[in-house]
């Protein structure tokens, strides 16, 4: 795979950025739900604090406060609008269509039922009976007291039972009369509906004014059948009960106004009682803010994915018509506020979260209230966000891919140029050719080259080191050679006795002489890594091994002005004293080899910081320009040029060598005054 290639997979990495990005979006929605959670719990524990303050908006009856709701209790929604009373249901705008209704049905083996529907608005209460009776009876005025099917409620007015009864002679509206004559204080005719027959029986719709009920409804319906003995009778009170009504609840006019001035964006405020019964229920329309039309909808289904709530509670359904359950209500009515988090049944990738408080007086809860919120509140705020999060991250990996890309073609283009070079920079003889580039760049490649353009010099130095040492070689070992060969010689014709004969034994062992220094030092490199091998550090003084050494070479070089210049009293280090005396005749030697006889050379010990610096200066030629650096590498020697002598040049690599065995550095530079060279080797002071 080519680095174009790697540097595409790496590029894949950037996709890391639309994950954290989705991260990111994820931890502000759960903030946003937190915030949200936290301003419907202040929401729901306001309005408690209101109707605590004011029981009678929940309880406009004080004795339902105190009397536990049965189940023959009935239920009324709150109406949004007049119903018109006019017997029909299917097709309406009544709104009768969204209210549920509660089946009542009438004994055994009887065919007789009732569905319950009840509505509120304003000052007045409309309730819908849907019948099934398939044998429908009249009523027919003509005969003495109640007969034919016939339907009868009781009321509660100024703490008294009120009961009537509705009776048609024919389709068409109808009014109540008192079953009882003794019955007073409500005018009947307020009491108005309309009798509708239908397919299975007939529908009876009446409005009664909310005062009339004193918050009690009871009613059943009887069916007047010639074949049966006994009237067959259905509803929530029986023909022969005569205690008070069961209790009517309904959402007071006055309470829903109140609740109104809570309500907030896309919310839902609910009230119960102490028996979860709904007091009141108010929303505000459902309908998504405009900025959630403005995202595009396949993004938002993307971040609705992300956010996913499969494992949420779908929102709970009501037990039975008016009665309210949830986590959070039972917690409300055992005096805790709780909030809850639902999935919407309605949209699949909605949330609906709910909070609730309980409604505490001075005798303990008596109710809770439930505000209700769509997530989509708080997510329609993200939907944009996230958006333009994933387009500026989808431009950022599109740049950064892009880039990469461009980036990876220029350095294989670079990579494959110093390849081609390598490849090129011998020839097919083995030569180093002289084309190798050597690039400015400052990075890893530019240095790279520049490496490999030194590394070709050296093996081009080492190349024409090798090419000349046979005529170096040749040319050392040709003199005492030829010294060794003409002494034999003379002493072959001369006989043992001649007088020459010393001459020519002293100027053989001079020849032999010269050849074995030759191969000393062809050899002396691998002796001085024996010699390092097989020495130990130890601790030394280099003044006194300086003064030492310093009257021997005042013997060794008597044509030079040798001088010792030593500015401190005790120089420790730790070291082979073996090896720095071996560095130090290496550079005397080298000294005194360019130094004109009579020439200076001083032998310098001075103090740094940390080290201790040892120099050895001579008079005599400087050294030319780019060759510091090389003098100490192997098989480099100027003497060839400076005196016309042939050397193999491994004296200064040897310091070097041995520089480096006591952690030290050797340098070489010219004479301030441009009249010599002087060798600096820097030993590090003993701690």
């Amino acid at each position: 795979m080519n680095l174009r290639r790697q540097l595409l997979l790496v590029s894949l990495l950037l996709l890391a950025l639309p994950w954290a990005g989705c991260q990111f979006i994820g931890e502000m929605e759960g903030a946003m739900r937190l915030g949200q959670e936290r301003s419907l719990q202040a929401t729901a524990q306001a309005i408690a604090t209101v109707l605590a303050a004011e029981d009678t908006l929940l309880y406009p009856n004080p004795g339902r406060r105190t009397e536990e709701a049965n189940e023959r209790s009935l239920y009324a929604y709150p109406a949004t609008r007049a119903v018109d009373i006019d017997g029909y249901i299917s097709g309406s705008d009544d709104g009768w269509n969204t209210v549920e209704g509660r089946l009542f049905s009438g004994g055994a083996n009887s065919s007789l039922a009732v569905t319950y529907k009840a509505q509120t608005y304003g000052d007045n209460l409309s309730v819908m009976l849907q019948v099934t009776d398939p044998n429908l009876v009249y009523y027919n005025p003509g005969l003495a007291g109640p007969n034919g099917d016939r339907l009868v409620i009781r009321l509660w007015y100024d703490g008294r039972p009120q009961a009537y009864v509705i009776a048609a002679i024919a389709p068409g509206n109808v009014r109540a009369r008192r079953l009882n004559d003794r019955q007073s204080g409500i005018n009947v005719t307020d009491i108005q509906g309309h009798w509708q027959d239908s397919q299975n029986g007939y529908t009876i719709e009446l409005q009664i004014p909310l005062l009339y009920t004193g918050g009690r409804l009871g009613f059943y319906v009887l069916n007047d059948s010639p074949s049966s003995a006994a009237p067959d009778t259905a509803g929530n009170i029986q023909a022969n009960d005569l205690s008070a009504p069961p209790w009517l609840i309904y959402s007071p006019a006055k309470l829903q106004t109140l609740l109104d001035s809570f309500l907030g964006q896309n919310d839902r405020i609910q009230v119960v009682d102490k028996d979860h019964w709904s007091i009141a229920d108010v929303m505000t329309s459902d309908t998504p803010r405009a900025a959630d039309n403005d995202t595009f909808w396949l993004l938002r289904l993307m971040y609705r994915s992300i956010l996913s709530n499969d494992s949420l509670m779908t929102l709970p359904q009501d037990s039975q018509p008016g009665r309210l359950r949830g986590k959070e209500i039972d917690s409300a009515l055992e005096g805790d506020a709780a909030t809850e988090r639902y999935s919407d049944p309605a949209y699949r990738t909605r949330t609906i979260q709910s909070a609730a408080a309980p409604i505490i007086d001075d005798d303990g809860v008596i109710g809770a209230v439930i505000v209700r919120q769509s997530g989509e509140t708080y997510l329609s705020l993200t939907d944009q966000a996230f958006s333009r999060l994933l387009g500026y991250s989808m431009s950022a990996l599109g740049v950064g891919a892009l880039g990469l890309l461009g980036y990876a073609s220029l350095l294989s283009w670079r990579i494959r140029k110093l390849s081609s070079a390598a490849n090129h920079a011998i020839d097919a003889d083995g030569q180093v050719t002289n084309t190798f580039p050597r690039s400015k760049a400052r990075d890893e490649i530019g240095e790279l080259s520049r490496h490999y353009a030194k590394l070709l010099d050296r093996v081009r130095e080492y190349n024409d080191y090798l090419r000349t040492l046979s005529r170096k070689l040749s040319h050392e070992l040709r003199t005492p050679i030829a010294i060794i060969q003409s002494s034999l010689d003379n002493l072959e014709q001369s006989g043992p006795d001649a007088a020459d004969t010393t001459i020519y034994l002293q100027r053989a062992r001079e020849g032999l002489s010269r050849l074995q220094r030759i191969l000393t030092a062809m050899s002396e490199a691998n002796r001085l890594e024996e010699s390092i091998r097989n020495n130990l550090p130890t601790e030394l003084d280099l003044v006194p091994l300086l003064e030492e050494l310093f009257l021997a070479y005042q013997a060794i070089y008597p044509q030079h002005r040798l001088a010792l210049d030593i500015q401190v009293p005790a120089a420790p280090i730790t070291g082979a004293a073996d090896l720095i005396v071996q560095a130090l005749d290496k550079m005397l030697e080298n000294a005194a080899s360019f130094c004109p006889e009579d020439g200076d050379i001083t032998l310098r010990l001075s103090a740094e910081k940390t080290d201790w610096q040892l120099s050895v200066s001579n008079q005599g030629p400087t050294l030319p320009a780019g060759m510091r650096d090389r003098l100490f590498d192997p098989m480099v020697s100027l003497r060839e040029e400076q005196t016309g002598t042939v050397h193999l040049g491994l004296g200064l690599h040897i310091v070097r060598l041995i520089a480096d065995f006591h952690h030290a550095t050797i340098s070489a530079d010219n004479r301030a005054d441009g009249s010599g060279v002087v060798f600096v080797l820097r030993v590090p002071k003993l701690d």
